[in-house]
């Protein structure tokens, strides 16, 4: 090697030796891996979790067809729920709860308004004031004080008995997300075995449809 930083090869031609300055840095003051070079540093926006009212036609497909809209965008859907709202089960509203940044959201809200089934989508949280609430059927076993503290703790979250045994429960709870999440850590520590849970399902408050 000579000086210069150039290393001498075969027929005695030079080859420049790749090397890095010890004074290059990223832009955020470490240290790059590229000779003279800075990377890009990419901006994420914040995610927050919004509620969607669909109303659609009640045809064959359709949620097939809104929830292959999400999965082909890598949108996640946290909750999902869907049920006729008209005497001739002509239309159902679907709810939607998923996570993204604003102008992600606004992707979403206008991929799904174009959807030729689609009658209407409204973003719950982003219209302000609405209700939210989510039904759970937990399955607890015990007996004598972990029975008696289930019984307890169902009591004290408004949880109903809808079916019971000699060594079990199964309650029904409603509420927000946080007061299920908050009944079924609960009942873990008394003996849970299993929940079912509907997803949320959500309107405006007001007079005005939302």
């Amino acid at each position: 090697m000579t000086r210069s930083g150039m290393v001498e090869g075969e027929y005695g031609k030079r080859k420049r030796r790749w090397s890095v300055p010890s004074t290059t840095r990223y832009a955020s003051g470490s240290p790059s891996p590229w000779p003279g070079g800075t990377i890009l540093h990419i901006k994420t926006e914040a995610t927050e979790r919004h509620t969607l009212a669909v109303i659609v036609d009640n045809e064959p497909g359709i949620l097939a067809r809104i929830a292959g809209l999400f999965t082909a965008r890598g949108y996640n859907i946290e909750s999902l729920t869907v049920s006729e709202i008209t005497a001739d089960k002509g239309v159902s509203r679907i709810t939607i709860v998923t996570s993204a940044s604003p102008p992600v959201m606004e992707q979403i809200i206008a991929q799904l308004d174009r959807l030729v089934p689609v009658h209407k989508v409204t973003d719950l949280t982003a219209l302000g004031a609405h209700v939210e609430r989510e039904l759970a059927l937990v399955k607890v076993k015990g007996t004598g004080d972990h029975r008696i503290e289930a019984l307890r703790l169902a009591e004290v979250y408004r949880a109903r008995v809808v079916d019971a045994t000699i060594g079990s429960f199964v309650f029904e709870v409603t509420g927000t997300i946080e007061k299920i999440d908050k009944f079924v850590e609960l009942m873990g520590e008394v003996g849970l075995v299993e929940v079912a849970r509907t997803g949320i399902v959500a309107i405006a408050r007001g007079r005005e449809a939302a």
